[in-house]
């Protein structure tokens, strides 16, 4: 079996599995074949016709998926055995992975985000790993180091990093991963898979280019509308 086969937790399987397996299958498998830190975060509670965030606020902005502690980022692991002790006991958990140490994230809207994707694939740009959030969001997942580097890379290319909606995450920070789940809004899921091709990331600056003239090509579209 191949990482494709094996991290790819959002196929429907042919033996339907429960919720909390699929999340304790791919937080382990992150750690496993890629060698991700994995935290667990809160999780939905179902109650009174409806699913609320594990931390109790009724107006969580992200319900079941978001630190449910001060030290997740202390919390978090790379070994598969400890992921699956920590899922076993919390099946529900979402799944962080810390950002800044194996890697960066680099955040754009989902329109700017595939507009850049396509465009870099003309390019024949090597792409690492991509995921797409219910709330519209992409991340391209980058060599660490991306988050100090990324406001002066947008300054050279002639943008104001305060004009242009890309946002980079790195140490201290995280992203959600799939099959994680947002609430009502549905879960996070893989635009690109993590393969054996894509297993060495890219740097930052083959990809803030693309990224940032899509993300400016769509606020001038928006200050037009």
């Amino acid at each position: 079996m191949n990482v494709e086969e094996s991290i790819d937790v959002t196929r429907t399987p042919q033996i339907p599995k429960q919720r909390g397996d699929l999340l304790l299958d791919a937080a382990a498998r992150y750690a496993e074949e890629r060698h991700w830190d994995v935290s667990p975060g809160t999780w939905l509670e179902p109650g009174a016709g409806m699913e609320r965030c594990s931390c109790g606020a009724a107006d969580c902005p992200s319900p079941g998926a978001h630190p449910a502690h001060d030290d997740w980022a202390g919390q978090a692991t790379g070994s598969a055995v400890v992921a699956r002790r920590i899922w076993g006991k919390t099946p529900r958990a979402s799944i962080l992975l810390p950002t800044g140490r194996s890697f960066d994230a680099l955040d754009v809207p989902e329109t700017a985000g595939f507009l850049a994707l396509a465009r870099m694939e003309r390019m024949n740009i090597e792409l690492g790993p991509i995921t797409c959030t219910p709330d519209r969001r992409m991340h391209f997942f980058v060599l660490p180091g991306a988050a100090v580097k990324a406001p002066d890379m947008v300054r050279k290319l002639g943008w104001a990093p305060a004009s242009v909606d890309l946002v980079p995450h790195g140490e201290g920070d995280y992203v959600l991963a799939p099959p994680t789940r947002v609430g009502s809004r549905g879960s996070v899921q893989w635009a690109r898979r993590p393969t054996v091709s894509n297993r060495w990331l890219p740097d930052a600056e083959e990809l803030v280019s693309a990224l940032a003239y899509a993300c400016g090509r769509e606020s001038a579209a928006s200050r037009g509308r």
